[in-house]
């Protein structure tokens, strides 16, 4: 057996969590492999909307195990907080025994949300547009061999570990003022340290390794989007771990060789949030229609999405980087009343045409080259099968199928997991 990848191809916010809820019947194990609740990934069913920021999003189906893996960087406070939001909405993983925690996962502290904002403050215009949950300096704690894990919290000396990397962190925030009061937050951290204690820790490589030597079917669940791969993506406007497909091998403990399909997921247009390059940004009215009826506003900061056309470039860059074998076209019913709607199929850069996303388009601007496509112009967000779409909308995925050279396997025409067409 192998491992199934899902992942998102562009700046995130693409639908992940939704497709994953879809999936997971299909699936024994649904492993979140790296980010933390800077993800907000929505599920809607039955008339209930959930938001889930580090839980992984097969938590709605008893039969599928939930892991949190090692490339994680959990918020005990958020994850305790997510968990009793679940409960009273009458869903207990923990009590059913449907989630665990890798041991090797690190924590988020309330100083490293200190020095997030402290940070992000000192760049002024220039900031990179941080969520504001820590997850940065979590990172660089765990690359700077600093950091406190999740298995550590049952060590005799958790306490003392703590304190020496607060005393850290407390060092480093007076050199940029004076430092907030958070002694309410870091008294809900050890009361939420205590918490987590009562969900299972495993050691995560052994646990997804040996159920891919008993026949069990795995699913790994990508967090933000493919161009905000710290490594790959627009640098340094990016999030702070790796969110291709690479990042599901370190990010749990499984050769390459593991990987089977992989999901790609994509919008019928584009999003972006928080700074960076964004060829095909509207700054139009067009694009406040497309940020308006896509609700498209961040699920765990409320912040307004930047929004634009669909980019050829950025997607093949992802395509490539991940080793897609799927494509998922999600929130096309965003279009529906769109007479016509656009693509870009490359880039005018430096007085030439091309079609690839130059290392230099944080400082030089690419301006997209838009082809024009017929939109369907009619509600789709009744439709049940394939053979209901319409055939412009029909024509618009061929269209993107020839241009990226992967098929596009199921269409999202609504946030419900009903509205979820496989082509």
């Amino acid at each position: 057996m192998q491992v199934d990848v899902l992942l998102g191809l562009q700046w995130g916010d693409e639908g992940k969590g939704k497709i994953v809820d879809v999936f997971c019947p299909k699936y024994d194990l649904i492993a979140r492999f790296q980010g933390g609740p800077n993800a907000g990934h929505t599920l809607e069913f039955d008339n209930k909307k959930f938001v889930l920021n580090t839980i992984p999003s097969g938590i709605f189906n008893e039969g599928t195990l939930n892991l949190i893996g090692s490339g994680v960087v959990i918020d005990p406070i958020i994850l305790k907080r997510e968990l009793d939001n679940l409960r009273t909405a009458g869903f207990d993983p923990v009590g059913k025994g449907t989630l665990v925690l890798a041991r090797k996962a690190h924590l988020i502290l309330p100083t490293h949300q200190l020095l997030d904002a402290a940070s992000e403050s000192k760049m002024g215009a220039g900031k990179i547009g941080s969520t504001l949950k820590g997850i940065g300096p979590t990172y660089m704690d765990k690359t700077g061999r600093n950091g406190l894990r999740v298995g550590d919290t049952t060590l005799p000396d958790f306490k003392e570990r703590y304190e020496k990397l607060k005393a850290k962190h407390l060092e480093i925030l007076s050199h940029y003022g004076e430092i907030p009061d958070f002694t309410e937050k870091e008294e809900a951290f050890l009361q939420a340290i205590e918490f987590i204690k009562s969900i299972p820790h495993v050691d995560a490589e052994h646990l997804v390794n040996n159920y891919l030597k008993e026949g069990k079917r795995v699913l790994a669940e990508g967090a933000q989007g493919t161009l905000l791969d710290v490594d790959f993506g627009s640098y340094p406007f990016v999030t702070s771990s790796n969110t291709t497909t690479a990042g599901a091998c370190t990010g749990l403990g499984i050769a390459p060789n593991k990987i089977g399909s992989v999901y790609g997921i994509f919008k019928a247009y584009a999003t972006r949030v928080g700074g960076g390059p964004f060829p095909t940004e509207l700054h139009d009215e067009t694009g406040e229609k497309l940020r308006q009826l896509g609700h498209e506003f961040g699920a765990t900061t409320g912040r307004a999405r930047r929004t634009g056309w669909i980019d050829i470039p950025a997607l093949k860059y992802a395509i490539m980087l991940n080793g897609v074998t799927e494509l998922i076209m999600m929130k096309a019913d965003v279009l529906d009343t769109f007479e016509k709607i656009y693509v870009c199929t490359h880039y005018k850069y430096n007085g030439e045409v091309i079609d690839y996303m130059p290392y230099e388009i944080i400082t030089n601007t690419a301006e997209p080259v838009l082809e024009e496509v017929q939109g369907w112009n009619q509600d789709i967000t009744g439709i049940r099968s394939k053979d209901e779409i319409p055939a412009a909308l029909a024509s618009y995925i061929a269209y993107l199928e020839k241009a990226l050279e992967v098929p596009i396997k199921y269409l999202s025409v609504g946030p419900d997991r009903v509205q979820t067409i496989e082509l």
